[in-house]
């Protein structure tokens, strides 16, 4: 709900970052150059987690829960590398908007929220797994991912494009479809300011991500296609 919540906002109507009389006629291609940039790379942070070593952990009863202590795979260079992905996802889409209400008041909400949910999951893994993860966290950043060896690791361990595609998919319809509308409907330049052009572009899409978030869900719920 969180997630829906923020892309939602990422609509409601806010002065600009980037403005044209400050970067000139131009303008729009720096929210959504920065933004893009900033967002994949916070879905590929997501993805490369996911697929070389995915973690079980979150709410359970509502109460913090955890199978294992994963640290092999990104977790080996940083401690909350999902984490890490949903903040640049969604700090992008909000560069992406040119939202200075949503950089400027719902990212610092959300950054105070998820190191919330940090240090209670942090407490809990320490009591469970105690010297390991003490260990674990003199060894590794909770935030600021390591790059050294990520070349080590990439080669080390097998990356299984099924398991990111089953655990992601709903996540990569709400992103793709966020960044769609705004790019769409935030930036009528783009389609050289023709709504019959924007529009038909928009149903397109649409159509074209509802039908894989469909196929793969399907796929998934049926057993056909089941995560490595």
């Amino acid at each position: 709900m969180l997630f829906i919540f923020l892309y939602l906002a990422l609509f409601i109507p806010s002065p600009d970052i980037f403005r044209r009389e400050h970067f000139g006629e131009y303008y729009y291609l720096w929210p959504i150059s920065l933004g893009l940039v900033v967002t994949v790379a916070g879905q590929a942070i997501r993805g490369a987690t996911i697929g070389l070593a995915y973690i079980i952990r979150g709410g359970r009863d509502k109460k913090v829960y955890a199978e294992e202590l994963v640290t092999q795979g990104i977790f080996n260079h940083c401690r909350n590398p999902l984490y890490v992905g949903n903040i640049l996802m969604l700090v992008g889409v909000g560069i992406l908007s040119n939202s200075l209400l949503y950089m400027a008041v719902l990212i610092p909400l959300f950054l105070f929220i998820y190191q919330a949910i940090v240090l209670a999951e942090e407490n809990f893994l320490r009591g469970k797994f105690g010297a390991a993860f003490n260990a674990y966290c003199a060894r590794v950043n909770r935030w600021l991912i390591n790059p050294n060896g990520l070349g080590e690791t990439f080669h080390s361990m097998e990356f299984k494009p099924k398991r990111w595609l089953l655990k992601e998919y709903n996540t990569q319809f709400v992103w793709l479809l966020g960044i769609t509308l705004i790019l769409l409907l935030y930036y009528p330049q783009l389609t050289d300011f023709n709504p019959q052009l924007r529009n038909m572009l928009l149903a397109f899409i649409v159509l074209g991500l509802a039908t894989v978030y469909f196929t793969v869900r399907y796929l998934k719920k049926s057993g056909r296609w089941v995560a490595d």
